[in-house]
This record gives C-alpha cells, structure tokens and sequence, in this order.
C-alpha cells in the first residue's frame, strides 16, 4: 500500500516582507470575532469589527496591513474558513489593495446585507 500523495499549495495570503518581524499575541487571537459563513451572518460587520480589534492591538512600528493579512485568516471558522483555504494561492498581497477580501455573497446564500438579494 503506497503512502498518500500530499501536495500542499501556497496559501492564498502571501505576507510581505516586514521592515519589523513580529507575531500575533494570543491576546490578540482571542478577542478577534470569529465569522463562520452562516445564513444571517453579515461579512461586511465581521471586517468593521475585525478591524477594530485589529487596529487596537498593534504592536508600535508594525504596518496594520501585516496585522490585517496575519490576523486574517484566525478570525474565520467552519465554512468560511475552508472559503480561504480553497482561493487560489497568492489571490492576495496587501490589505489595502485586497481589503475586500471577503466577497458580496462569499458563499453564495442570495443576500449580502440586510434587505438586499
């Protein structure tokens, strides 16, 4: 019986070069909301909200769209964890540019916001 062939591809975050290394505090881990991609579940709130966090435990000389990007992918649960996991590698560089990571309707449940699809 021959061992399984595991390929494992970049993830779709690519984190640039930082001008000052750092890593994200446990503290910072745990008081991010969690989004899981259910019905009624609005992505445009989790972002204010992750931002919020985010830009409140920044660590001094650390650009918050590194937070942004390494933060990121800790805030997610259940299915809107595995939408990340299966965008293409490298889909984004920098949080100012790809800010909107999550889409209108991220996994396709007609309505985005309150009242609207």
């Amino acid at each position: 019986m021959a061992a399984p062939d595991f390929t494992y591809e970049s993830l779709c975050i690519q984190y640039p070069k930082e001008d000052v290394p750092f890593v994200l505090k446990t503290g910072l881990i745990h008081l991010l909301p969690k989004f899981h991609g259910h019905a009624g579940e609005d992505p445009h709130k989790h972002l204010k909200e992750f931002h919020i966090v985010c830009s409140t435990m920044k660590p001094p000389d650390v650009q918050e769209d590194h937070i942004y990007l390494k933060a990121f992918p800790h805030s997610l649960e259940g299915v809107a964890k595995d939408w990340l996991y299966y965008l293409a590698p490298k889909s984004f560089t920098s949080w100012a540019v790809d800010g909107n990571l999550i889409p209108k309707d991220p996994f396709g449940r007609g309505k985005t916001k309150k009242g609207e699809g």
